[in-house]
């Protein structure tokens, strides 16, 4: 089965939109995700119709970020995106009226369930500010890594 990876590679493209100033094309946006425009638009239109994003057309025209990173939580992203399926297990449904699978069935909706409450819970908690703020240290630790090596080492 498929992975949706929808929710990631909005995140990945709403950081990158995070380092662009001014607005950024569904073209170029596509070429980074390696899909087609029209796919972006689509997903960008659910952004915007949630007041993340804005467009802009014509020339000049583009996507850019509506709201500060630090008010948009993970669950805002996910939500936005229609709540696509977290989890791609599923219940076995063969056998209607079998009582081991009724059983089973019962006690993995229950553990789906509270699954699903605890990571939508913590989607609440992440905000695109804390994964800007993370990608930013990343990126001063490569710097400065790449730094001492090219540096001669001391004896």
């Amino acid at each position: 089965m498929k992975r949706d990876s929808r929710l990631s590679g909005v995140l990945h493209v709403l950081l990158h939109m995070a380092e662009t100033d001014g607005p950024v094309t569904s073209e170029h946006l596509s070429k980074a995700m390696q899909t087609n425009p029209v796919v972006i638009r689509r997903i960008m239109a659910g952004l915007r119709d949630q007041g993340l994003v804005r467009s802009g057309k014509g020339h000049g025209g583009g996507w850019t970020i509506a709201k500060d990173l630090a008010t948009v939580t993970l669950r805002d992203v996910y939500d936005a995106l229609g709540s696509p399926g977290i989890f791609a297990m599923g219940n076995r449904t063969e056998a209607p009226g079998c009582l081991v699978e009724e059983a089973v069935n019962a006690a993995l909706d229950d553990t789906f369930t509270r699954a699903e409450a605890l990571l939508l819970e913590r989607f609440g908690e992440v905000t695109l500010g804390m994964l800007h703020a993370d990608f930013h240290a990343r990126l001063k630790r490569r710097a400065s890594h790449c730094e001492f090596k090219d540096e001669p080492h001391a004896a």
